[in-house]
C-alpha cells in the first residue's frame, strides 16, 4: 500500500528542514491533536499513539541530507516506512511530501487506509506551519 500527502511549502531551507525531520523530538509538534502518547525512546526513535489506535514505534532508517528522511516501524507486525521527500525552492524555503509505504494484507489495508491518509495529511499540514 502506498499513500502520499499533498506537497507543502515550508519556510525553512531544504537542509534546515532535513535537520528538523532527522531529530525525533520534533515529531511531537507535528502530531495530530488526537495524540494520546509521545515518547522519545532512543536518540533516533520514538513511540506514539493516537486515541483509539495502538502504539506505533518509529525509528530513523535513513537520512540523505538535504533531500530525504526515512522513518520505519520498529515492529514487524506493521511493517512500513514514512519517507519525507524534500526539494529546495530557495535559500529560505523548500517543499516536502510525505510518502507512506507498507506491506499489508487487503483486509488490514482497507482498515488503515483512511486513518493513515488523515495522519500523513495532518503531519504535512503541520510541517507547512513551521
Amino acid at each position: 500500500m502506498k499513500l502520499n500527502s499533498k506537497k507543502v511549502t515550508v519556510q525553512k531551507s531544504a537542509s534546515e528542514l532535513c535537520e528538523f525531520l532527522a531529530d525525533v523530538k520534533n515529531y511531537e509538534g507535528l502530531m495530530p491533536d488526537t495524540i494520546s502518547k509521545f515518547e522519545v525512546i532512543r536518540d533516533n526513535a520514538f513511540v506514539f499513539a493516537l486515541k483509539g489506535m495502538p502504539e506505533i514505534a518509529l525509528e530513523i532508517k535513513e537520512v540523505d541530507s538535504p533531500n530525504k528522511v526515512v522513518l520505519g516501524a520498529i515492529s514487524d507486525k506493521l511493517p512500513f516506512t514514512l519517507k519525507s521527500d524534500i526539494d529546495r525552492v530557495s535559500d529560505t524555503s523548500s517543499t516536502a511530501e510525505l510518502l507512506f509505504e507498507g506491506e499489508f494484507n487487503s483486509m488490514m489495508a482497507m482498515m488503515i487506509k483512511s486513518p493513515i491518509s488523515k495522519f500523513i495529511e495532518t503531519l504535512a499540514s503541520n510541517l507547512e506551519k513551521l
